[in-house]
């Protein structure tokens, strides 16, 4: 069973300083809100002997907040020369040195009485986060056997979910969310990373990288070893050498050659359409909305935290389950089902909000409405977006879709996260009207447009969507015949 501890060494140690990061670094910034907003005041007011205007406070605290995903955009973006450079695993264990810069720079900026340090360090720690984002779920679908492969890229999404938990429990005023430790805090990322630095070195590199991109085949067999044990490793390695004859002769594609290639039009378009909903979808707001909802259902101030890590555990436990049933569910009924799930709890909270004063029950529906609408998310989008760039392109297109995937993911991040306050202030309790739309849209999508890929190899998912890609041109062809026969006859 020595193999099987390789596979779920390599998942924890590519987790805890991958996607887990992305979580924890999301829910940490929001315990210490109200200190680093002071902080700003007292440091400018050292500096020049006048106070900040409170807009002016708010404007640099939205710098801050913004900062990450920016950060994130800009990961996104070096994720996938990176991955082609250096390999699957070495990018991951490169990519910890931005979160021990974001940490010092974050755990000395009271002592340096510098907020322009804290803004930094959240730039870093987006970077960080978008390399791993794109990276972790590459690294470990192409690691895992077929009949696991959405199961184990999936757990990408639970470390994130994880460290969503973490983060507000270690951000609770008990532990490091009080007014002296909100420097610690922000530097508590260093662990993860320093965790996964001793760990992941014993996982083996990506076999099909090893085999495909550097057409190294002792080190992929013997990496194939590592990861499955003795159990017969033939089928499998015909499988990837048929890849390899397919990706004979071509290089790594760049994000803008996908866009201009006929033969992946479908798989683009789908994975452009998730992962862009995944953000537009509103569940981030639904966290923005959690505190208020609750004061309203008359939980009192002191206990809304606690509550507040009831709906992290609610992502948890679904994107958990969803691990579980992935690779027997399928991919399309989870994307499906979330969506629709998603629109009609929409429709339910918007009624709650706006009756949230009239009718005494009402705060406790649109409790639940948030509760329902985070397990929605959690049981397919959340996780079943990340695994679709790998099983949709090929090995030379991967990088690429996933440089095209977190860009977006990170750009309507911060769409949305600049967005909803202005959204919240024009539709009041009508707020999700817009998210509305994008779920409804989506599910329409996924239903129409988005074939199935579980339990089939790599091949054979390229091949379906070839047919899908070229089929308007072969009618086209066909109906070319007639016409230039007819005017060669005048």
């Amino acid at each position: 069973q020595l193999q099987s501890k390789i596979l779920i060494l390599t998942i924890c140690a590519a987790g805890i300083g991958g996607t887990f990061q992305y979580g924890y670094n999301i829910s940490i910034i929001n315990a210490p809100t109200s200190y680093i907003q002071t902080f700003m005041n007292e440091t400018w007011l050292e500096r020049t002997g006048v106070p900040l205007e409170s807009n002016m406070v708010l404007l640099l605290w939205s710098f801050t907040v913004s900062a990450y995903p920016l950060g994130g955009l800009t990961g996104a973006v070096v994720a996938g020369p990176m991955a082609i450079m250096l390999g699957r695993k070495m990018s991951l264990l490169l990519n910890n040195v931005f979160v021990i810069i974001a940490a010092v720079l974050s755990g000395f900026s009271r002592m340096a009485k510098s907020f322009e340090m804290i803004m930094l360090s959240r730039f870093f720690t987006g970077v960080n986060a978008g390399v791993s984002m794109n990276i972790q779920p590459m690294y470990l679908a192409e690691s895992a056997p077929k009949k696991l492969r959405g199961a184990v890229a999936l757990t990408s999404a639970s470390f994130t979910a994880l460290g969503l938990v973490l983060g507000q429990v270690v951000g609770l005023r008990e532990l490091l969310g009080g007014e002296e430790s909100w420097p610690f805090l922000l530097a508590s990322n260093v662990v993860p990373a320093l965790i996964q630095l001793m760990v992941l070195p014993w996982s083996p590199e990506s076999p099909r990288y090893l085999l495909i991109d550097r057409g190294d085949k002792e080190s992929c067999i013997s990496a194939l070893q590592k990861l499955r044990g003795n159990s017969d490793l033939s089928a499998e390695l015909e499988e990837m050498l048929a890849e390899q004859d397919a990706a004979k002769g071509q290089r790594a594609k760049n994000p803008w050659e996908l866009f201009q290639n006929p033969s992946v039009r479908w798989q683009l378009t789908s994975i452009v359409v998730l992962s862009s909903a995944m953000q537009l979808c509103g569940n981030d707001s639904m966290y923005f909305y959690a505190a208020y909802v609750f004061q309203e259902a008359g939980i009192p101030q002191d206990k809304i935290p606690y509550v507040v890590i009831g709906t992290g555990s609610c992502e948890l436990i679904t994107s958990v389950t969803c691990n579980m049933i992935i690779d027997y569910a399928g991919r399309r009924p989870l994307l499906l089902g979330g969506y629709i799930f998603m629109a009609g709890w929409a429709i339910v909270f918007m009624v709650a909000l706006s009756q949230q004063t009239q009718i005494s029950w009402m705060p406790y529906l649109s409790m639940a409405c948030i509760f329902a609408y985070i397990l929605s998310f959690g049981i397919g989008p959340a996780g079943v977006t990340g695994v679709l760039p790998t099983e949709v392109f090929d090995q030379m297109s991967r990088p690429a879709a996933y440089m095209i995937c977190g860009s977006l993911l990170w750009f309507n991040l911060f769409l949305v996260g600049t967005a909803f306050p202005f959204i919240v202030k024009s539709l009041a309790h009508f707020c999700y009207i817009p998210f509305l739309v994008v779920c409804v849209c989506t599910a329409l999508f996924v239903g129409f447009f988005l074939p199935e890929t579980k339990g089939k190899s790599f091949l054979e998912i390229s091949e379906e969507f070839k047919k899908r890609n070229f089929k308007a041109q072969t009618h086209a062809v066909f109906y070319k015949g007639p016409e230039e026969i007819k005017s060669t006859m005048l």
